[in-house]
């Protein structure tokens, strides 16, 4: 790339000659222009080749790529970049684990009721229109949902 006959992404944009030992050559190819623009338009290439000459050459491709990261995010996200990406998944997992548990724990509450009354008759509902179940039939005695839930920690 740098050197040969068509400049890296990085000297195109900055319309430079690429020189043989160019930092931005090897990972900003010449095939791929918007890569170096965005990162460019967010950080700077002076900021940029910083960043990169500061860096073992084994991370260099890695920290590029993060950069082109972040970039992205910051041009969707001006304010928070990838942290409101990151903070929003976070909290889906937060919801997808609580969500979690309130199931398990009525797996287990159900598990306690087979085992506790393994002789009684499936659950049956008396009256259901569509709504929050009113009732649920044992044989005789009835059993108020809510009340049975709350009996079980749910």
């Amino acid at each position: 790339m740098g050197g040969g006959t068509s400049p890296c992404a990085s000297c195109k944009l900055l319309r430079r000659r690429c020189a043989k030992d160019c930092i931005f050559a090897p990972y900003f190819p010449p095939d791929d222009p918007h890569k170096f623009a965005i990162v460019h338009k967010v950080f700077g290439a002076s900021n940029i080749s910083k960043m990169i000459q500061e860096l073992p050459i084994q991370q260099r491709a890695d920290a590029v790529n993060s950069l082109v990261y972040e970039a992205n995010a910051r041009m969707r996200d001006p304010v928070y970049g990838c942290v409101g990406a990151i903070s929003y998944l976070q909290n889906q997992v937060s919801q997808l684990e609580m969500q979690l548990a309130m199931a398990q724990t009525e797996i287990l509450c159900i598990q306690m009721q087979q085992e506790s009354a393994p002789n009684l008759p499936a659950i049956q509902m008396e009256q259901y229109d569509g709504s929050t179940p009113q009732a649920l039939s044992f044989g005789s005695p009835y059993l108020v949902a809510g009340e049975e839930f709350r009996r079980c920690g749910l």
